[in-house]
C-alpha cells in the first residue's frame, strides 16, 4: 500500500505561536482513496488540507506527493499546486470573468494550454458539473451552489492527480448543499483521490473510503465510516458523534 501512496504526512507539526495546531501527524492517503476529514471545530481540520499544498507551511516533519517531498516556493511548488487542486469554502471566483473564463484560466496562464483546447475541456467540465448553460454568465449571476461547481471545474481543468476540499459547503444555504455533494460524490466513484474537511456525514458515510476524526491537532482515530460511525473507539469521537447525530 505504501508504494501506491499519492499523498503522506510524517511526523507533522505546525504551531499558530502558542498553539499546537497540528501535533505529529501521520496520514497516508492512497491513490484513487476519498479520505473525509471530520472533528471538532478548531481541530486543526482545515490547516491538515491545506498543509497538503503548502497553503499553510508546516514547522516540522515531511510532506510527500507524488513521490516527491513538497518543495518550498517557486516553481515547482506552483507546479505541485497545479497538481492538487483545491475547493475552499468561498468560491474564489474572479468576479470579472466569465464562468468559462474562469474555468479556462489555470490551463491558458499555467499550463500554457492553447484556447481552444483549454475552452473544449472547460465546456466538458462545466458541462459534467451541470452548469453548461450557465458558461457565458458572471459569477455573481449564479447561486452559491453553482459557483461551488464552477470551483470544482475550475480545479479538474488543470487535471489535479488528488483534490483537497475545506468545507465546501459551509458558505451555501442548505438546499444548495446536495447539488454540491452529488458532484464531489460522482468524482469519489469516477476513482478521483480526494481528502474532504466537512460536516457533512452523509457525505462521510456514503463517500468516503476512510474516516479520519481529529481533535485538538491530533489524529484521533481513523476506520472505515461503516465501523466509525457504527463503533468509534475513542471517548472524543464517541462524544462528537452523540452531539452531531442527534440534531
Amino acid at each position: 500500500m505504501a508504494d501506491e501512496a499519492l499523498i503522506v504526512l510524517e511526523n507533522v507539526n505546525k504551531w499558530f505561536g502558542p498553539l499546537h495546531v497540528l501535533q505529529d501527524v501521520d496520514l497516508s492517503v492512497a491513490r484513487g482513496e476519498v479520505v473525509v476529514v471530520i472533528g471538532p471545530s478548531g481541530s486543526g481540520k482545515s490547516t491538515l488540507c491545506r498543509a497538503i499544498n503548502r497553503l499553510e507551511p508546516i514547522d516540522s516533519g515531511t510532506i510527500t506527493f507524488d513521490g516527491r517531498q513538497l518543495p518550498a516556493e517557486g516553481r515547482a511548488l506552483a507546479r505541485l499546486r497545479s497538481e492538487v487542486g483545491m475547493v475552499f469554502q468561498s468560491f474564489n471566483l474572479f468576479a470579472h470573468k466569465t464562468i468559462l473564463q474562469n474555468v479556462m484560466l489555470g490551463p491558458v496562464k499555467v499550463r500554457k494550454e492553447k484556447p481552444a483546447v483549454a475552452r473544449e475541456r472547460a465546456m466538458s467540465l462545466l458541462e459534467r458539473v451541470g452548469i453548461a448553460s450557465q458558461a457565458e454568465k458572471f459569477p455573481a449571476q449564479l447561486s452559491g451552489g453553482q459557483q461551488q461547481r464552477v470551483a470544482i471545474a475550475r480545479a479538474l481543468a488543470m487535471q489535479p492527480k488528488a483534490l483537497l476540499f475545506d468545507e465546501p459547503t459551509s458558505a451555501l444555504d442548505p438546499e444548495m448543499v446536495g447539488e454540491v455533494l452529488d458532484v464531489m460524490t460522482s468524482l469519489a466513484r469516477e476513482g478521483m483521490t480526494m481528502v474532504v474537511v466537512t460536516h457533512e456525514m452523509g457525505f462521510a458515510r456514503h463517500a468516503a473510503n476512510r474516516v479520519v476524526f481529529m481533535a485538538d491537532g491530533q489524529l484521533v482515530e481513523q476506520a472505515t465510516p461503516a465501523e466509525f460511525f457504527a463503533n468509534p473507539k475513542s471517548e472524543r469521537a464517541r462524544d462528537f458523534l452523540s452531539k452531531i447525530l442527534t440534531h
